[in-house]
C-alpha cells in the first residue's frame, strides 16, 4: 500500500495527520506541493492537506482519527 499526505510547508494540520498515521503503524511518504509542482496537477489538489493511498485521493480534507482506523480496517 502507497500512502501519501500531501500539503503545503504552511499548513497546520499535515504535522496532526502524520502522527495519527505513525500511531496507527501506517508506513507514509510526505510531499509538499511546492517541491513537487507536478501532483498538484495530477491529483487536482485545491487544499491542504490530502491523503493518497495507491493513487487515489481518499481524503481532501484532514480526517478524524476513526475515518483513519476505518479506512486502515479494510486495507
Amino acid at each position: 500500500m502507497n500512502v501519501r499526505i500531501i500539503a503545503t510547508h504552511n499548513c497546520s494540520h499535515y504535522r496532526t495527520l502524520e502522527h495519527e498515521l505513525k500511531d496507527l503503524a501506517i508506513v507514509h511518504e510526505l510531499l509538499f506541493v511546492e517541491d513537487h509542482l507536478e501532483i498538484v496537477q495530477r491529483y487536482n489538489i485545491r487544499h491542504a492537506p490530502n491523503l493518497v493511498v495507491d493513487d487515489e485521493v481518499v481524503f481532501r480534507r484532514s480526517p478524524t482519527e476513526g475515518e483513519l482506523r476505518a479506512l486502515f480496517a479494510r486495507s
